[in-house]
């Protein structure tokens, strides 16, 4: 039996993917590409915006019109946030949630052994619920490795459907993830990510913390890099950062949760801090890890209800002022289920994408000079991408990419270069023997 995947939505969904995958494959089935003809198509969703519950509809309906035979799935956050209308799309024989994925396999066995022409399996969010144990031991990158840590968010942004989609916040048992970084570097994978939803959150259920868990990951053997995904800078505090900052396995380089650098649009998201405390937390970081050594990456949202075109130049002042590595920007995207929905003063969608385009202009501008203030520099990359026997594309520690010429090396080998001209995707680097 052949499966597919089609996954949307951030690392934490393709991470549940490739467990997925680890899943059928146990039970005999064998992975393909989507262009190829397989017996179960599963799309794990993305629910954040509707596009992204468009674009699951529009995959299914695909699916099933080429391959009315198959058994077509959909599971992940847009069942799970909107139980019923998911249950509605006809074109889906499974539909399940963001919980209980091991069901998934019996559910699809059923429809394919005829004892059940179609099954909606959507499990709600309790509290007390316990971390579901989704572990993997390969990757599509295959020089490092994203391992799940926690899931659910307990806060209630204005503009997000998490929480309900995800449930309350629930820590991966630590024993548990410290066994699957043994099984990840002794497969061959040097750079460990910890991604979660909420990954600050870590611990706060269980009476550890995501600090403590970091420095006992940095002491796995083989375990070469340490990345953190995405945190909330309110949730960082002065122990946090000093104690990180003295694990030299852990990459300088911090994905901040920013959403706007407005003060009045921060109040009107929900968001638990200033832009005032958000500087105050990256300088912090600067201290502790170095000006010259530490990058910041983050998100934008323009055009949320109620910003004025003087709020949307402040939060622009503001993002280009930090000067980050990279920033993830976006429209706002109206959303069903959430109290932003309803807000008054929305903008108009032609007004939000001017926006996040000249957003877009400013911050790139931004990533090219940080990225030129690093020619000159000397890095380790870790090699992920061969583009021939010899060129390679990799990321030095701060995630800045780099395409290097190296002979003699492979995938996976973490190797010395001199960092030199940035063509605006990446930068070259001359091997440094």
């Amino acid at each position: 039996m052949r499966v597919t995947f089609y996954t949307l939505g951030c690392k934490v969904n393709q991470n549940e993917t490739g467990a997925l995958a680890q899943l059928f494959e146990e039970s005999g089935y064998t992975v393909v590409p989507n262009d190829e003809g397989a017996d179960v198509y599963v799309v794990n969703s993305c629910t954040v915006t509707n596009f992204g519950d468009q674009k699951s509809r529009k995959w299914l309906r695909r699916a099933k019109r080429e391959n009315p035979g198959a058994v077509t799935v959909l599971t992940g956050c847009y069942p799970q946030a909107f139980p019923d209308e998911a249950a509605a799309i006809e074109e889906a024989d499974v539909v399940t949630g963001s919980g209980n994925r091991r069901a998934i396999l019996h559910d699809v066995q059923k429809v394919l052994n005829g004892e059940a022409e179609r099954v909606v399996d959507i499990r709600p969010h309790e509290k007390g619920e316990r971390f579901e144990e989704l572990p993997m031991d390969k990757f599509a990158e295959h020089t490092r490795a994203f391992v799940k840590v926690e899931d659910g968010c307990n806060r209630r942004c204005a503009y997000c459907v998490i929480p309900r989609a995800r449930g309350p916040v629930r820590s991966r048992d630590e024993a548990s993830i410290l066994q699957e970084l043994h099984r990840l570097t002794e497969a061959g994978y040097k750079e460990i990510v910890l991604t979660a939803i909420s990954l600050p959150s870590y611990g706060t259920d269980n009476g550890t913390s995501l600090v403590e868990l970091v420095e006992k990951a940095a002491m796995v053997p083989g375990v070469e890099r340490l990345r953190l995904g995405s945190l909330d800078p309110d949730m960082l505090h002065d122990d946090d950062i000093l104690r990180l900052s003295r694990i030299e396995k852990l990459c300088p380089q911090f994905h901040l949760s920013l959403q706007s650098g407005c003060d009045k649009t921060l109040r009107a998201m929900r968001r638990p801090y200033t832009t005032e405390q958000f500087a105050e937390i990256a300088n912090k970081l600067r201290y502790a890890f170095g000006e010259e050594n530490v990058s910041f990456t983050t998100d934008v949202i323009v055009g949320f209800p109620g910003e004025t075109e003087e709020d949307f130049e402040a939060s622009m002042a503001f993002v280009t002022g930090q000067r980050f590595l990279k920033v993830h920007v976006f429209p706002y995207s109206r959303r069903a289920g959430t109290p932003a929905y309803d807000f008054p003063d929305q903008i108009p969608e032609h007004e939000k994408e001017a926006r996040s385009r000249r957003m877009t202009a400013a911050v790139e501008a931004v990533r090219a000079e940080e990225a030129a203030r690093m020619q000159g520099r000397a890095a380790d990359v870790l090699l992920e991408t061969p583009l021939s026997t010899t060129l390679f594309t990799g990321y030095t520690k701060q995630y800045l990419p780099v395409l290097v010429t190296a002979p003699g090396h492979q995938t996976g080998d973490i190797v010395k270069v001199r960092l030199q001209e940035w063509d605006g995707k990446r930068s070259r680097a001359e091997l440094i023997l």
